[in-house]
């Protein structure tokens, strides 16, 4: 996909996710999620040039001026969208499909096993279609199904599977309700939009 391209997708992404959003000037000048993610492609493109001091530092400016820490190593698929941004981490090893958007203030972290080899998985992978509400705390090595949503403030340590709903502390697992699934069909669903 051409740079030019790939902008315009982002900004049509946010403009679907966010009712708020009024034009893509505005989405394009002033949504801090957006601007970390386009800072963290020209970070992972440099970290897998083995680029990786100058791109941890590009990451932590980027941090300082967004509000959101994506480490550069991290695998980020299309159409992400993080609404409002500040707050967000994402770690080195964490894994995201397409289509999936995160609320302010989520932590997808890293639980590392003891004795574990340098470099190890220890983040969690989010399948396509997942949203992950304001304040949720995803930790380790786990798999978050495709179109799942994670509830707000939910602290999640273990797998949860395609179309479920986790809430609570710790995350309880349960199906997602028809409605819920359609809505999330609905915000997901890109064979009538162009870009």
């Amino acid at each position: 996909m051409t740079f030019f391209r790939s902008l315009r997708e982002d900004i049509a992404t946010a403009r679907r996710h966010d009712p708020a959003a009024r034009s893509g000037v505005e989405v394009f000048l002033v949504y801090s999620g957006l601007h970390a993610v386009w800072v963290y492609r020209l970070t992972n493109a440099l970290w897998r040039r083995r680029a990786h001091f100058v791109a941890r530092v590009i990451s932590q400016l980027a941090r300082f001026a967004t509000g959101v820490e994506i480490h550069p190593g991290a695998r980020i698929g299309r159409r992400f969208f993080i609404d409002h941004g500040m707050g967000v981490v994402i770690g080195e090893t964490v894994v995201i499909g397409d289509d999936v958007m995160l609320y302010h203030g989520v932590t997808l972290g890293g639980k590392a096993r003891r004795g574990a080899a340098k470099g190890a998985k220890r983040h969690p992978t989010l399948g396509d279609g997942v949203t992950v509400g304001a304040g949720a705390k995803i930790l380790g090595d786990i798999t978050i199904g495709a179109r799942s949503a994670v509830g707000a403030n939910a602290v999640v340590t273990k797998d949860i599977a395609a179309d479920s709903l986790a809430v609570g502390v710790p995350a309880r697992e349960q199906p997602l309700s028809r409605e819920t699934a359609a809505a999330a069909r609905g915000v997901h669903d890109w064979s009538n939009w162009s870009i």
